[in-house]
Formats: structure tokens, sequence, C-alpha cells
């Protein structure tokens, strides 16, 4: 990977970073998790949309599910037991390396805060999974804010908290969502989606 793609551009005071696909592939279990909660309700979620809908809040994404595929599932069981499931098998993620490189490079240096569309419970159980919490002054998720991603409030709750005006933070992230949400808070975003388009194909 070329490191250079998502080095910090100067200056900058305070980096906040996304959770689930910036600094841990929790993507692929939060997706089994997901297909198995629809699945015992005798529906279906094309993993391809899925991707489309990444930092978008649960409770939202099952909103939606049910308006474009004419579901009626009950959207607090759903998202319960989604989560339930994704926590069963939270041990599985793994972090994503490029990113805690930058991540590790700052730790003591300056100030920097985990800014997630996901749940409270889910977020911390993702960081203490993977060790990572102990890098971060602060952690904001969707419980903290009145609007989830991509509305600019948990950017802008997490640049708080560090101590730092928008204007000096930058942000990573890998979700269409939290980029929205970056532009409207008036935070540079180094979209790390970057590092998939220049890795080699495996073989």
């Amino acid at each position: 990977m070329n490191l250079d793609l998502i080095a910090p551009p100067q200056p900058y005071s305070a980096l906040i970073f996304d959770c689930d696909g910036t600094l841990v592939d929790t993507m692929p279990t939060h997706y089994l998790a997901w297909s198995a909660a629809l699945e015992a309700q005798g529906a279906h979620f094309p993993e391809d949309r899925f991707y489309t809908m990444g930092g978008m809040p649960t409770t939202e994404i099952i909103k939606v599910l049910n308006k474009e595929y004419g579901y009626t599932m009950d959207v607090d069981f759903t998202h319960h037991d989604k989560e339930r499931r994704f926590l069963e098998m939270v041990e599985s993620v793994i972090e994503i390396t490029a990113v805690m490189d930058i991540v590790r490079a700052h730790h003591g240096k300056v100030p920097m805060a985990v800014a997630s569309g996901g749940t409270r419970i889910v977020v911390d159980r993702i960081l203490e999974a993977a060790g990572l919490r102990k890098y971060f002054d602060a952690v904001v998720t969707t419980d903290d804010v009145l609007h989830s991603k991509p509305a600019p409030d948990i950017f802008l709750k997490a640049a708080e908290l560090l101590g730092a005006k928008p204007e000096d933070c930058i942000i990573y992230e890998d979700g269409v969502p939290g980029i929205e949400a970056a532009k409207r808070a008036g935070i540079r975003c180094i979209d790390i989606r970057v590092l998939w388009a220049t890795e080699p194909a495996s073989v």
C-alpha cells in the first residue's frame, strides 16, 4: 500500500477516524450478521446494496430495506437482532493496517477521536476486541448526537471534544455518508478507499 496516499496533509491539529471499514475491516462481519438477521425473517439483503449503505445507521438501513423491497420488518427488533449477531462475531474483526499505522504514528502527539455512525455498545466492543481504544482521546457514536451521518454532527462533536476547530482537523472515512458529513462539517477528509483502488489484484 502507498501510505503517502493517506498521510495527513499539513497543517492539522487533530485527527478523526471513522470506525467500520476505516480502522477495522468489519464490513464482511456486519454483512454476515445482517444476512442472518434478515434470513430469520424471510428477507434478503443483496451484498452490493449493503456496501452502498456503509456508514448509515442500522435503523435507517432497515427502514430503507422495508421501503425498497416491500418488507415489513420491525425496526427495533431487527436492529437489536442484527447487533446481537454482530457482537457474537466481533472477535473476528481485524484492523486495517495502513490506517492504524497513521494512528500509531500520531499517538501521544496529536489528539485523535473515533467518530462512528454505529451505536455506542457496538463501537466500544469493536475497539476493545481489536485493542484500539487506548489510542483515542474521544469516541463519538450515533448515540451521542441528534443526527447521524451524512449530517455533520458526529464530526463536529468529535472536533469539540478534541478542542480543535473543524478546519484544523482531518477525517479518515470510507463511506459515502461519512464523506458527505465531513464536507458539511467543513473538515478535510481522506477517503481511504483509495487504498483498495491501488492494491494489486490477488492471485
